[in-house]
């Protein structure tokens, strides 16, 4: 008998784990099925102006070799484009400021760059200061995981986990740095936190040496991420992949030793089952069989994001944009709502890829929502456009209006990484690992950027190659 192979949802993850296990022609058939009528999840794009821009993720890490190696493999390595614009901005005491230099994820390695830079005030000074000359040594010992917010806190001040660390590293998973797990997130942080003497110079110890020839920063496709997507989808048929969008699955369950993909068009076998789903619809389909890993994949909460992106004038920007774009901190003083600003970052999408330059017009996308923040679920289109508009022009300046918008909303999309956050994936997988031939993958388990979500769908198809 043919030995066959479900993937169950059909974004990046997903398709990552389908293009791992159709690798070998005589390896098992896979089939993948995706609840929408689109394959990619969040990875899409969309013409604006003649040219095709991403609407979701813009963007990868390079840093990590994942997604390129993926692109690489698909036959699109010509179509990758290097970021070609550095730095960013935060806005902090009234005004943008660019992120000073010796930053490790919105933490201070260096006291002067950051002490001169203007954003923290006296306050905020002493604690770097402090941290430079006193150190305030930990009051625990050697332990698995911390929460970020706090520890930073405690060994460099409240005002620059406000100001730097919880927009950045908080801003990339949408949520909050103050219940946020080091280990999962950031693990130089947590060694260099249990180091004697103060954290910037244990964190800047901590940090690799840069290579002699370093990869971009960043990498995008010309063209978009949606090229990565549609490479995928065609090489997958032409491996044999048989490839069902619209097929939600709505059940697991055991026949005999094998697995039924329950649907809307009737059971698929399977020998194998490859979980690609957000947390808590893996723990719907689990449940029956395995608790426990229901339990844990129920307690992971996700964040909603809505993401803007404007076309206007040169004219309608007062002057240079400095480097890729800015962070707006969490606790920024808003001028007229006391919930604060409803835009949490601003990237400028043309100067950040030189593929989407194109004269006469600036390309700004706005990010909303974070968790606790869940404003924009309740504002219509037309009221998140003006919102967000109505920000932009207080935080950069900007006049006139916008020649045309685009929003997209991801929602439940972030998985939030508390405290302890890889025991309870390590209790995921071995718990899932007792039913045999079932994996999980996924952005709720260990990272959320495309390269993780690749490395997670590939490793979940190849524990059960």
């Amino acid at each position: 008998m043919t030995r066959r192979v479900v993937v169950i949802g059909g974004g990046i993850s997903g398709l990552a784990a389908a293009w791992e296990l159709s690798g070998d022609p005589s390896g098992p058939e896979v089939v993948l099925l995706e609840s929408s009528d689109r394959l990619g999840g969040a990875l899409r794009s969309q013409f604006m102006g003649g040219r095709m821009v991403d609407v979701g993720p813009d963007g990868f890490l390079g840093r990590r070799p994942e997604a390129h190696q993926l692109c690489v493999e698909v036959g699109l390595e010509r179509a990758l484009v290097p970021v070609s614009a550095q730095g960013a901005g935060v806005w902090g005491r009234g005004r943008l400021h660019a992120l000073p230099e010796g930053l490790a994820l919105g933490i201070p390695t260096r006291f002067w760059p950051t002490a001169r830079s203007g954003l923290l005030g006296w306050r905020g000074v002493y604690g770097l200061a402090r941290d430079a000359l006193v150190p305030r040594p930990d009051v625990r010992g050697p332990i698995g995981d911390r929460a970020i917010g706090p520890l930073v806190a405690r060994k460099l001040g409240r005002r620059v986990v406000d100001t730097l660390v919880d927009p950045l590293i908080g801003g990339i998973h949408a949520g909050s740095v103050d219940d946020m797990s080091a280990a999962a997130t950031y693990p130089p942080l947590l060694a260099a936190a249990q180091q004697r003497g103060g954290l910037m110079r244990a964190l800047r110890a901590e940090l690799p040496e840069p290579p002699s020839d370093p990869p971009p920063l960043f990498w995008a496709l010309d063209g978009g991420l949606q090229t990565l997507v549609d490479g995928l989808r065609d090489a997958l048929s032409a491996r044999g992949v048989q490839i069902m969008c619209g097929m939600e699955a709505t059940g697991l369950d055991r026949v005999g030793p094998r697995w039924s993909v329950s649907g809307p068009h009737g059971p698929t076998e399977a020998d194998g089952v490859v979980v690609a789903l957000p947390a808590p619809a893996a723990a719907g389909l689990l449940h029956p069989h395995e608790d426990e890993a229901a339990a844990l994949l129920s307690a992971i909460d996700y964040a909603s994001v809505t993401l803007v992106t404007f076309r206007l004038p040169p004219e309608s920007v007062p002057g240079p944009l400095h480097g890729t774009g800015f962070l707006v901190p969490r606790r920024s003083a808003h001028p007229t709502d006391p919930a604060g600003w409803a835009v949490t970052a601003c990237t400028y999408l043309d100067q950040k890829w030189a593929h989407l330059h194109q004269e006469g017009e600036i390309l700004l996308r706005a990010s909303l929502g974070r968790y606790g923040d869940e404003r924009a679920e309740h504002w219509s289109d037309d009221e998140v456009v003006t919102r967000v508009w109505d920000d932009l022009v207080a935080l950069m300046g900007l006049s006139g209006a916008p020649l045309e918008s685009v929003v997209v909303r991801f929602r439940d999309a972030f998985p939030q990484y508390r405290l302890h956050h890889l025991l309870r994936t390590a209790g995921i997988e071995s718990a899932v690992a007792r039913l045999g031939d079932v994996a999980v993958a996924g952005s709720a388990y260990r990272g959320v950027g495309i390269p993780a979500c690749i490395a997670s769908g590939r490793a979940a198809a190849r524990s059960l190659l």
